[in-house]
C-alpha cells in the first residue's frame, strides 16, 4: 500500500486535469445544480484557504486555525469542492468517478502522511492525533493548538491561489455549457 500511497500522492494533481477534462465534457449542467455545487465549490476553496493561510511546511505539525478542528483541512476542502462539482456536472456516473477519485487517491495520501510524521516522532503528535480528528471537524479547538492568526504571505506562498482560478474556470465552462451546451 505504500507504494500505492506514494504514486498518489505523487499523481493526485496532475490527475485533477485529466478528472476535470472528463467532467466538463461529459457534463451536463442545470441552472440550478450549478448553483448548488458552486455552493459546494465555494465553501471547499474557503477551507482550503483558511488552511492553506496557516500551513508552514517546513514545521512537521500545524495545529492551529482548521487544524485545530481537524488533521486534513485542505483534503476536507478539496472533499467539499468535488462534491461541488459531482452537483454542478447534473449526472450521476460523474459524481461516482468524482468520490471514487477522492477515496481512491486522497485516502492513501492522507494515511501516507500520518504514518510520515509517526515515523518522525514530531514532539505532541500522538496528543493531536488521540484529540484531533482525521476527516470529521470537532466543534471545540485543540486545546493544545498553536495560537497563530492566518497568515495571507502563507496562503500565497502555498499557491492556493492557483485552486480559486482553476475551479473558477471550470465553474465558468459548467454556466457556459448551462446555456450554449
Amino acid at each position: 500500500m505504500a507504494n500505492y500511497a506514494d504514486w498518489a500522492a505523487r499523481w493526485r494533481v496532475p490527475l485533477h486535469f485529466v478528472v476535470a477534462v472528463v467532467a466538463l465534457v461529459f457534463a451536463r449542467p442545470r441552472p440550478e445544480l450549478l448553483a448548488g455545487g458552486a455552493l459546494l465549490v465555494a465553501a471547499g476553496l474557503g477551507l482550503r484557504a483558511w488552511a492553506a493561510g496557516h500551513l508552514r511546511k517546513e514545521q512537521p505539525l500545524t495545529t492551529s486555525g482548521p487544524y485545530a478542528h481537524l488533521r486534513h483541512p485542505l483534503y476536507f476542502g478539496t472533499a467539499f469542492i468535488l462534491a461541488g462539482f459531482a452537483v454542478a456536472c447534473g449526472r450521476l456516473w460523474l459524481a461516482l468517478l468524482l468520490a471514487a477519485y477522492f477515496v481512491l487517491l486522497f485516502v492513501p495520501v492522507m494515511r501516507r502522511e500520518e504514518r510520515e510524521r509517526s515515523a518522525l516522532t514530531v514532539e505532541g503528535y500522538t496528543e493531536y492525533v488521540a484529540q484531533v480528528p482525521a476527516f470529521r471537524p470537532r466543534l471545540r479547538a485543540y486545546a493544545g493548538g498553536d495560537a497563530a492568526r492566518f497568515d495571507f504571505s502563507l496562503y500565497l506562498r502555498n499557491r492556493e491561489w492557483q485552486a480559486v482560478v482553476g475551479c473558477g474556470a471550470a465553474l465558468v465552462v459548467l454556466w457556459a455549457k448551462c446555456w450554449w451546451g
